[in-house]
C-alpha cells in the first residue's frame, strides 16, 4: 500500500480517537470542550484590591516620577488674568481655519458644551440664562473677538468669573477646535452687519447691529 496513503488513514484514526476521548470526558452542561482552562479564567484583581503579586502588594500602580499620562500633556499656567494674557501671547491653535473636519467638531462641542449658556449664535442668551443665570458676555462683541484664540483657550480650560473649567469635559484638541467654530460665529455677524449697512437706505438710521445688541454688561 502506499506510504502516502497509508500515513493519512493512521492520523484519521488517531484524530478519531482523540475525539473520541474528549467527548467521553465532556460535561453533558458544557456546549463545549474548554481547551486549556487557566488562560480562559486567569485570577484577576479589582483596581484598589491588594496583590501579593507586586513588591508594594497594591494593583494599581503609582505614576512613574517624570512621566506623562498619554493624553494628558501639561499647561504651565495658573488660572489668573495675567496667565490668561500670557497664554494668548504664548499659545496657538494647532487647527487650521480652513480645516472643515475640525471646524464641524468644533460646531458639536459649541452644541453640547457652550450653546447652553452662550446661544446658538453666541450672543450670550443661552436657556439657562432664562432661568436666572447671570448671562455671558456676547462672543461677537469686540472685546470677544479681538482676543487670541491662546487667551479663549485658557479660558476655557481654566475657568473665568462664572464660567468654570471645561478641561475634564472637553479634550484638549476639542477645546482648540471650538474656537474654530466661536471664529466662524465671529466672522458670520461681522458679514450679516456689513451687508446689512449696504443695503440699508440712504438716510435711514442703522438699526442694532447683532453684535450690538448681543453685548451684556
Amino acid at each position: 500500500m502506499n506510504r502516502k496513503l497509508v500515513n493519512v488513514l493512521l492520523f484519521f484514526v488517531l484524530l478519531v480517537a482523540v475525539g473520541g476521548i474528549l467527548s467521553s470526558r465532556r460535561d453533558a452542561a458544557m456546549t463545549n470542550y474548554e481547551f486549556l482552562p487557566e488562560m480562559a479564567h486567569s485570577p484577576r484583581y479589582n483596581a484598589f484590591s491588594p496583590n501579593p503579586n507586586l513588591a508594594n502588594g497594591m494593583t494599581l500602580q503609582p505614576l512613574v516620577p517624570g512621566t506623562i499620562p498619554r493624553g494628558f500633556m501639561p499647561l504651565h499656567y495658573q488660572a489668573t488674568p495675567e496667565d490668561s494674557l500670557r497664554a494668548g501671547e504664548e499659545l496657538k491653535n494647532p487647527f487650521s481655519y480652513d480645516d472643515g473636519r475640525a471646524l464641524d467638531r468644533g460646531m458639536f462641542v459649541y452644541v453640547n458644551f457652550c450653546q447652553i449658556c452662550h446661544g446658538p449664535l453666541g450672543l450670550g442668551d443661552g436657556t439657562v440664562t432664562q432661568r436666572g443665570f447671570p448671562a455671558p458676555l456676547s462672543l461677537i462683541a469686540p472685546h470677544a473677538e479681538g482676543m487670541k484664540d491662546g487667551q479663549i483657550f485658557h479660558i476655557v480650560t481654566y475657568g473665568q468669573k462664572n464660567m468654570a473649567s471645561y478641561a475634564a469635559q472637553i479634550s484638549r484638541d476639542d477645546r482648540w477646535k471650538v474656537i474654530l467654530y466661536v471664529r466662524s460665529l465671529q466672522r458670520q455677524a461681522a458679514e450679516a452687519a456689513k451687508q446689512a449697512a449696504t443695503t440699508m437706505p440712504a438716510g435711514a438710521q442703522a438699526p442694532p447691529s447683532s453684535v450690538q445688541a448681543g453685548v451684556k454688561q
